[in-house]
């Protein structure tokens, strides 16, 4: 195997008792920090390149939320590595009995293309945090960021115990042959499985973070203009390729004849007359991808937007009517800059429609009412729930975040 002397010389790093100390993890945490600063503007270009990012965008994401997470971190370590003692009985009382945080060894990190910085730094905080050493996979859609984490980032970190491997499907394949003691994988589900299934032969733990249908509920007593803003950004924000995102509304035929209106003044207002010009739109990270989300626009009915361009992989802010429940836009994650709006007839019915299908990764929940968002919250089951906002949840280092099942 071709990456079998690569892990085993980081296993030996680790077995060596290198990235223990506290001194040794903040070291590396400080180090990322300033890959980051120095590294900020290659960042922004590279990730423009890649799917046209805009720059704000790629400030706050890749960036902003990333230094958030090493600021907990940082100042959280020595107290997260403590010892955490427990009660004992009465024949142990003279005993000493405690539970100690050990480091997993050799952890795998492959990273998507939506987020490239973020959700290789994300994990990998966590990793070093923890006292692991780490092998990133960086993804090769995205090939200017997989260029500047393959040659920069290497610079700044300890290279016995750390290693970035750029892989295609075929190496990637092989690398999972290996035998990791952790697996981070984000992505989506049908290579999920595939990562699972190559986990499963050396019974090796996993965490997938894999996306899905996040529904958004908007009842009838609501601010129309302030819902639409912010289903809108939360929508539209990186041109929909998020994998918390709100993916279709549900709402009254009454609140989608106020809502359309709305959201027309918010993507306006957002992106100008036309979101082709603007310069806070992004576009679709590869042809692949663009070819599939404008076959979902043959769903339903085009309310707003609709209009596409192949060779800059450009889809407008688009938002959908009129589709059936059996279209195949509201069978697969969009992870689009497309918006469908599906008419229940109230409440009690979108919760029946959102518990019908697969978990997912947020449920989202508008109302002026806080009965209507805690009821469905208490109703539905999801990895996430926000209400009377969307995406701000992820902003908080506090909430823990995670999926069921297949997101």
């Amino acid at each position: 195997n071709p990456y079998a002397g690569l892990v085993s010389r980081l296993r030996a790093a680790w077995l060596s008792g290198k990235t223990r100390p506290v001194e040794y993890r903040v070291a590396q945490l400080e180090a990322l920090g300033r890959f980051l600063d120095e590294k900020k503007q290659d960042i922004l270009e590279a990730t423009a390149l890649d799917m046209g990012k805009p720059s704000f965008e790629a400030d706050f994401t890749e960036i902003l939320l990333c230094k958030n997470e090493l600021n907990e971190t940082l100042n959280n370590l020595s107290h997260w590595m403590k010892d955490q003692h427990v009660d004992r009985n009465l024949v142990t009382r003279l005993d000493s009995a405690f539970i100690r945080k050990d480091p997993y060894g050799v952890v795998l990190v492959i990273v998507p293309w939506n987020y490239p910085i973020h959700l290789l730094l994300g994990p990998l905080i966590g990793a070093i945090a923890a006292g692991n050493c780490v092998i990133i996979k960086p993804s090769e859609m995205t090939k200017n960021t997989e260029r500047l984490v393959a040659e920069g980032l290497p610079s700044y970190l300890d290279n016995d115990c750390f290693a970035v491997v750029t892989a295609g499907v075929q190496e990637t394949t092989r690398l999972l042959e290996n035998k990791f003691d952790y697996i981070f994988f984000t992505g989506n589900s049908s290579v999920g499985r595939i990562v699972m299934t190559a986990a499963a032969k050396h019974l090796t733990p996993v965490t997938l973070e894999l996306g899905g249908k996040n529904p958004c509920y908007v009842s009838d007593t609501c601010d129309v203009q302030n819902v639409a803003r912010r289903v809108a950004w939360g929508r539209f924000f990186n041109a929909g390729q998020t994998c918390i995102a709100p993916d279709y509304v549900l709402c009254s035929a009454e609140m989608r004849e106020k809502l359309l209106p709305a959201l027309r003044e918010a993507i306006t207002e957002f992106y100008g007359p036309n979101p082709r010009e603007s310069p806070d739109f992004g576009r679709i990270v590869g042809d692949k991808q663009f070819r599939r989300i404008r076959a979902l626009l043959c769903s339903g009915r085009v309310a707003i937007g609709g209009q596409t361009d192949e060779k800059e992989r450009y889809i407008a802010p688009t938002v959908l009517v009129d589709m059936e429940p059996s279209d195949p836009i509201m069978q697969e994650e969009i992870f689009g800059p497309v918006l469908p709006i599906v008419v229940v007839a109230n409440m009690d019915e979108a919760i029946d429609f959102i518990n019908s299908r697969e978990r997912p990764l947020v449920v989202y929940a508008f109302s002026s009412n806080d009965k209507v968002v805690n009821h469905v919250l208490e109703r539905t089951s999801s990895g996430g729930f926000c209400g009377n906002d969307t995406l701000m949840h992820v902003t908080l280092t506090s909430l823990p975040f995670g999926g069921i099942g297949r997101c």
